[in-house]
C-alpha cells in the first residue's frame, strides 16, 4: 500500500523534529542506538505508551505534545536542514560524529579484471532498482526473482517526484489521482484535492507493470536476471572469502519446471530485497518484527462506475474495515483494487474485507472479482540491516510507514542509495566493500526518513484507535492547510515549510476535534448514518 491522505495531519508535521528524531540525525553515536531502536523498530516498550482507545484525554495529549513539538523548531533551522539534505539540524553548540576529521582507507583492491560481484535477492522496486544501479556503476550484478510473472498486493499509489527520480515513462502509470475522498466511520466524506496544481497528481500504477520494467532496465544495462529461488547462504569466515548462495534455477529448460536446477553461486555482497519474509534476513540473523496483513480484490466494474475513479481514490475508516489501519478503493487500468489491512486481527481479515465491501457496495457494485491477493506488509524496521557485507533494503528492511502504509517509493529509494554506497565504495566494482559502507548506507537513510516514521507511528497510535478519533481525524483533514503540507510533503518527499501561526490553528483544531467525537455517540452517529 503506498501512502494516501491518511498521513493528511502527519505531513503538516514532518517538517518538524521530535526529541526522538535526534537518533537519526546523528547516528552512529553510542548513546543514540537505544532510541534509534525504539524509534525504528517499535519497542514493546513505545507501544505500551499508545493511549487505549476510548482514552481522549490522553489522545488530546499526544496530539498537543506533537504538534508543540511542530512549533518549537525555528524556520530558520528547518530551511538549514533542507538546505543540507538533513533531518534535522543538531543543537550548534553539540559536536557530532559528522564533524570529526577521520581519513578513510578503501578496501583492497579486487584481482586485475575481475569486478565486485554483488547480488540482489528479490526483484521488486527495491531490489530492482538497486541493480540497476550497481550494474551501471561497474559492478557485476545479479538479480535473482522467482515470482517474474507475479507480484504482491499493493495499492500501486507512487508519488509525483518518484516518475521523475527514477525516468519512469508516463505510460507506466494507469491512472494520475487528484482527487481523493475520505470516508469516516459514520459515513462523513472530505474531499481532499482542491490544494494540487493543475499538474500535479499521485500515480496509479499495477505492480506487475512497475517491477517488470525495473528489472528489464536493470537487465538492459548490465545486470544477469536469474529466475530462481534464493534457499540458502554460506557465510563467509574472512573478509577475503566468498557468500556462496543456493538457488533453485527455474529458467533452465533442462530442469524440472517446479523445483528447478539446484545451482550455487558466489558473490562479495548480498543485498536482502526478498520482502516481509526475506529468507536473506533470517540468514543474517536480522530479527523479527511485527507485520500486517493486507488483503485486496481486484475488480472490475460497471463502466458508468469506472468514470466515477477515473482520478478519485477512495480511504475508508471504521472499526468494521480495519481496527488498526483504512481500507481503500484505488483505480487501476481497467479495473480498481478494492483492500484492507490490519496488524491486531490477522485472523479476521476476510471480515473486513467484507466490511469494506459493504461501504463500497454503491460505487462497486455489479463488480466481477478478477484477482486476489493477500500479503505481510512491515509494521517497522528490523532491529539489525546489516551484518558484514550483506544489508537489507526495502520490506525485508522493513521501509513501509505506519499510518499510511507507504512502501514503494521508499524501496526504491533504499535500493537506489545503497547501490549509490556501494559503487562509491567500491571505486566502480574495483575494490573490496566492509560493513562499514553498507552501514553508511542506513545511518544516511536513517537521517533522511527517520523522523517521518516516528511521526507516522505516533499518529496511528492517536487516530487509529477508536471510531471517535477516527471521525476526528477525517475531520481534521478538511483544512485546507493539511491537504497542502500533505500533498507538498508526499509529492516531492522534501521538507516544506510550514506557517507557525498554521501550526497553531492545527494544535487548537486537533484537540477540538478530538473533544468533539470523543464525548459524542459515534456508534450511534453510524447506524443513523
Amino acid at each position: 500500500m503506498a501512502v494516501k491522505t491518511s498521513a493528511c495531519l502527519a505531513a503538516a508535521l514532518l517538517t518538524q523534529t521530535t526529541a526522538a528524531a535526534d537518533a537519526f540525525a546523528v547516528a552512529g553515536q553510542p548513546q543514540k542506538i537505544s532510541v534509534v531502536q525504539r524509534g525504528l523498530r517499535g519497542a514493546a516498550a513505545s507501544q505500551e505508551s499508545a493511549a487505549p482507545a476510548g482514552s481522549w484525554a490522553s489522545a488530546t495529549a499526544v496530539a498537543a505534545s506533537v504538534a508543540v513539538a511542530a512549533a518549537v523548531v525555528p524556520r530558520r533551522q528547518r530551511k538549514a536542514a533542507k538546505l543540507a539534505g538533513a533531518s534535522m539540524v543538531p543543537n550548534k553548540n553539540q559536536r557530532t560524529i559528522r564533524d570529526a576529521k577521520t581519513i578513510v582507507c578503501a578496501g583492497p583492491r579486487l584481482p586485475e579484471g575481475r569486478k565486485l560481484r554483488v547480488a540482489v535477492i528479490g526483484g521488486g522496486p527495491g531490489g530492482a532498482s538497486c541493480a540497476d544501479a550497481l550494474a551501471k556503476g561497474g559492478c557485476e550484478t545479479y538479480l535473482i526473482e522467482r515470482k517474474l510473472d507475479n507480484c504482491k498486493p499493493c495499492g500501486g499509489a507512487i508519488p509525483m517526484c518518484m516518475v521523475g527520480e527514477f525516468d519512469l515513462p508516463t505510460d507506466l502509470i494507469d491512472r494520475k489521482v487528484r482527487k481523493m475522498t475520505m470516508i469516516s466511520p459514520t459515513n462523513n466524506e472530505v474531499q481532499i484535492g482542491r490544494t494540487l496544481k493543475d499538474d500535479e497528481y499521485i500515480g496509479m500504477v499495477r505492480r506487475e507493470v512497475l517491477d517488470n520494467f525495473l528489472r528489464e532496465r536493470a537487465a538492459e544495462n548490465g545486470a544477469t536476471l536469474i529466475n530462481g529461488l534464493f534457499t540458502q547462504m554460506r557465510m563467509p569466515k574472512s573478509e577475503k572469502e566468498s557468500y556462496v548462495l543456493t538457488y533453485n534455477d527455474f529458467g533452465d529448460a533442462e530442469g524440472d519446471a517446479r523445483k528447478g536446477v539446484k545451482k550455487t553461486l558466489e558473490v562479495d555482497v548480498v543485498i536482502g530485497a526478498d520482502g516481509a519474509n526475506s529468507r536473506v534476513a533470517k540468514e543474517i540473523e536480522a530479527g523479527d518484527y511485527e507485520y500486517a496483513i493486507a488483503f485486496q480484490e481486484r475488480m472490475r466494474i460497471p463502466e458508468d462506475k469506472m468514470e466515477y475513479y477515473k482520478e478519485r481514490a477512495e480511504m475508508y475508516v471504521g472499526e468494521d474495515v480495519s481496527p488498526d489501519f483504512y481500507a481503500w478503493v484505488f483505480p487501476k487500468y481497467d479495473h480498481v483494487a478494492v483492500g484492507t489491512g490490519t496488524v491486531v486481527d490477522k485472523k479476521g481479515i476476510q471480515k473486513y474485507q467484507q466490511g469494506i465491501r459493504e461501504r463500497a457496495a454503491p460505487r462497486i457494485e455489479g463488480g466481477e472479482i478478477i484477482r486476489v491477493e493477500a500479503h505481510p506488509i512491515p509494521e517497522h524496521p528490523r532491529p539489525w540491516r546489516t551484518k558484514d557485507r550483506c544489508t537489507l533494503i526495502g520490506d525485508a528492511a522493513g521501509y513501509v510507514t505506519k499510518c499510511s502504509g507507504e512502501g514503494i517509493y521508499f524501496a526504491a529509494k533504499s535500493g537506489l542509495m545503497c547501490a549509490s554506497e556501494i559503487v562509491a565504495a567500491s571505486e566502480n566494482g574495483t575494490r573490496q566493500i566492509t560493513q562499514n559502507d553498507l552501514m553508511e548506507y542506513i545511518r544516511k537513510f536513517d537521517s533522511k526518513y527517520g523522523p517521518t516514521y516516528i511521526v507516522l507511528d505516533a499518529l496511528q497510535k492517536l487516530f487509529y484507535t477508536s471510531d471517535a478519533a477516527r471521525e476526528s481525524f477525517v475531520d481534521l483533514c478538511e483544512l485546507d492547510y493539511v491537504q497542502q503540507v500533505t500533498f507538498d510533503s508526499y509529492l516531492y518527499k522534501t521538507v516544506q515549510g510550514n506557517s507557525p501561526i498554521g501550526d497553531v490553528m492545527l494544535l487548537g483544531k486537533t484537540v477540538s476535534s478530538l473533544v468533539k467525537y470523543n464525548t459524542s455517540k459515534v456508534p450511534e452517529m453510524r447506524q443513523l448514518a
